[in-house]
Formats: structure tokens, C-alpha cells, sequence
């Protein structure tokens, strides 16, 4: 199952967050690594100022139970699909899918 964001215009720059405190009960975010399928359809690791498949991570931050990258760029009509993973104090990986589409607006 993937998440889906509102829709973004390739020309704004806007934060985009998965809150993982439902998940993390007591436990906290240790690492964030966040992924995008590149133009083959292979996940692909992206990081602050990479631009993958057109689309760019600007900045990425999280706190303990959210993680945030700014997403600026994309192609009009695309739909990007994006991975957040996260490892927590208890040891734990896990990760999230979300769905992201670039419409010019």
C-alpha cells in the first residue's frame, strides 16, 4: 500500500513529511534515508541537492517521530513513487511508500 501527497507544480519548492509516531509507540527515529524510482523504475537513494528522474530533494530533515524532505523540480504529469525508511532506537527498519504527482497548476 502507498501514501499519497498532495499534487506539486515543478515550480514550487514545498516540505513533504511521513509521521512515524503512530508506529514508534515509545522508540524514536535513529536514521532516515529516503529513495525515488529513477526513470527505469529502480529505487534509486536520493539525497539533499541530487536531482533523480527530474525531480530534486532540496533538504531533508527529520525530529524524532517525522521525517521531511523539500522537494523542488519534477516533470508536469508525472507520478513519482518515494520510500521513506527509517531505522529506530530499538533497532528496527522500516519503510513507507508514497506516491507524489507533478501537475502544473
Amino acid at each position: 500500500m502507498s501514501y499519497r501527497w498532495p499534487n506539486k507544480d515543478p515550480d514550487e519548492v514545498l516540505d513533504y513529511s511521513v509521521d512515524w509516531s503512530r508506529y514508534l509507540g515509545s522508540a524514536t527515529i535513529t536514521s532516515v534515508t529516503w529513495y525515488v524510482d529513477n526513470a527505469d523504475g529502480d529505487k534509486t537513494a536520493i539525497t539533499t541537492g541530487q536531482i533523480v528522474n527530474g525531480i530534486q530533494s532540496t533538504s531533508q530533515s527529520n525530529t524524532t517521530t517525522v521525517a521531511t524532505i523539500y522537494l523542488g523540480s519534477g516533470t508536469n504529469n508525472i507520478e513519482y513513487k518515494f520510500y521513506c525508511s527509517i531505522a529506530d532506537s530499538t533497532g528496527s527498519v522500516t519503510e513507507r511508500s508514497i506516491k507524489l504527482r507533478v501537475k502544473e497548476q
